[in-house]
């Protein structure tokens, strides 16, 4: 099945794997507002559709993408706040990145809200806000520091240098490095591995996760203590697998 967009195309697999593609590849693949509120129905459909089990991103082209659009920023026709990236956060089901080409300033605030990401060699990560006195607006000056450490991440914000994937992979912003032909083929195995896992235990753990790296340790081991409560008893599914593993014996 595929849903096709101006600026994103949702193609659904039947290994219940949906893969969204940034569709403006003439631009860099840059982020409109109707780009943004396209993938933002786009990341509704697949996070409201049973079938779909893990979702992959990536661009059309040789970009991911370039960031926000230069020409809507200066007319400013800009789209509000964090949350047009924290979409990726928000979905309950687990999405990978799988970063083609060049992933600049706004894009990188998107992915960086992704579960994981897989880049080719010649993928390149940079963060130019200060390049052109932009403030970030989607979570990049509290992100990347919880996430690389405080003086790496002013390094990156302050100075406006690419990184490498290879560098990307090292600070932990990356998750796996490949070669570009082989992209696809690590994007796909990663989400099959992810599919073949309970939903329900996936999409608890992705919230306790995002929820906990907000808090203290103590607290995030409350908010896990909360879903973790009385005796281990898997249901539905996990109870079916459980039961097929013992008559194995």
């Amino acid at each position: 099945m595929a849903d096709e967009q101006e600026h994103a195309i949702l193609a659904m697999a039947e290994e219940g794997i949906a893969l969204v593609t940034l569709n403006r590849p003439e631009q860099g693949n840059a982020h409109t507002q109707q780009m943004r509120q396209c993938l933002d129905r786009i990341f509704r459909q697949c996070d409201g559709d049973d079938a779909v089990r893990a979702i992959v991103v990536t661009g059309a082209g040789k970009a991911f993408s370039a960031g926000r659009d230069v020409e809507g920023v200066l007319e400013g026709r800009e789209f509000p706040g964090a949350a047009r990236y924290r979409a990726l956060e928000k979905i309950s089901k687990p999405v990978i990145a799988a970063v083609n080409g060049a992933c600049f300033t706004g894009s990188l605030e998107l992915v960086l809200y992704a579960d994981i990401i897989i880049a080719p060699e010649r993928a390149v990560f940079a963060d130019t806000h200060a390049r052109f006195g932009i403030i970030p607006g989607g979570g990049q000056t509290q992100i990347l520091p919880r996430l690389v450490g405080m003086k790496r991440a002013k390094e990156i914000l302050f100075t406006c240098e690419p990184l490498s994937a290879h560098e990307a992979q090292r600070l932990g912003i990356v998750n796996k490095v490949v070669p570009l032909e082989k992209l696809d083929e690590a994007a796909w195995e990663m989400a099959e591995k992810i599919r073949r896992n309970i939903p329900e235990a996936l999409r608890i753990m992705k919230r306790l996760i995002n929820e906990g790296m907000s808090k203290d340790l103590e607290s995030g081991l409350q908010l896990e203590a909360r879903e973790h409560t009385g005796p281990i008893n898997p249901r539905g599914e996990g109870r079916a697998r459980m039961t097929a593993l013992l008559k194995k014996k």
